[in-house]
């Protein structure tokens, strides 16, 4: 099979384990499939949870997922900041974490539309270069701030020390900028859930682009030309008289 092959084409929901990068996944895909192979948005190497893998013409539906809405949860240390915003990164001073009533106060007031700075490690590129190559070099980063939409924002388990949360937002918000927000870092982060696919779906079986299409809303799928989906069907319709 050609590499970057159009075949087979559809959508893989991927559980990812902690440890590997997103793009390993996405390797090993494509050397399973031999076909072209993209993601709809990277979770860090230490996150587990949701990874959604695009396979062969379906690659060009990237837009239609790339800006869903998306479900987490988190474990956060409340006792320290961290450089990256995880347990990655090398820890700030340790301070007072906040009490229960203090938590529940901080998290309701980020509910709603919220104004977050972009983690100085992440993948935004700033003067034509990622945000993250700046700051491993130690360089000052100015980081933009974000708008977010925090839909759901609930404390789960709370232990003095580390606090869980669960919540759904809107694509674009980084976990990190909340857990750093409540004065703390990630300690762990699992995606759950990207628009309407959930990581409980997650299996090696690849799911047609129609049936993926079916079930995103309307605007997701109208962020591409119609054309352009015409395509990927197309593609859908050769494999199964092939079949």
């Amino acid at each position: 099979m050609p590499p970057r092959a159009r075949k087979p084409a559809g959508i893989v929901l991927t559980d990812k384990p902690a440890g590997p990068s997103s793009f390993a996944l996405v390797s090993a895909l494509r050397r399973r499939t031999g076909a072209r192979t993209g993601h709809a948005g990277t979770l860090d190497p230490f996150a587990t949870g949701l990874l959604v893998l695009l396979s062969g013409a379906a690659t060009t539906l990237a837009p239609c997922f790339v800006g869903l809405d998306k479900r987490y949860t988190t474990t956060i240390d409340l006792t320290a900041t961290s450089t990256t915003g995880d347990l990655e990164g090398e820890l700030n001073e340790r301070h007072r974490p906040l009490s229960a009533d203090e938590l529940e106060a901080a998290v309701a007031a980020l509910r709603g539309e919220v104004d977050l700075p972009v983690p100085a490690f992440s993948a935004i590129k700033i003067d034509g270069e990622r945000a993250y190559k700046k700051a491993r070099r130690g360089e000052d980063v100015a980081v933009p701030i974000r708008r977010s939409s925090i839909y759901l924002l609930d404390v789960t388990a709370y232990a003095g020390d580390t606090a869980t949360l669960s919540m759904h937002v809107s694509s674009g918000t980084y976990v990190r900028s909340i857990a750093e927000a409540l004065g703390g870092h990630c300690l762990t982060l699992r995606r759950t859930a990207v628009g309407p696919f959930d990581v409980r779906e997650a299996s090696e079986e690849m799911i047609r682009p129609s049936t993926a299409l079916g079930r995103l809303p309307e605007d997701a799928v109208n962020r591409i030309p119609r054309a352009l989906i015409e395509r990927v069907l197309a593609v859908e319709a050769e494999e199964m008289r092939a079949a």
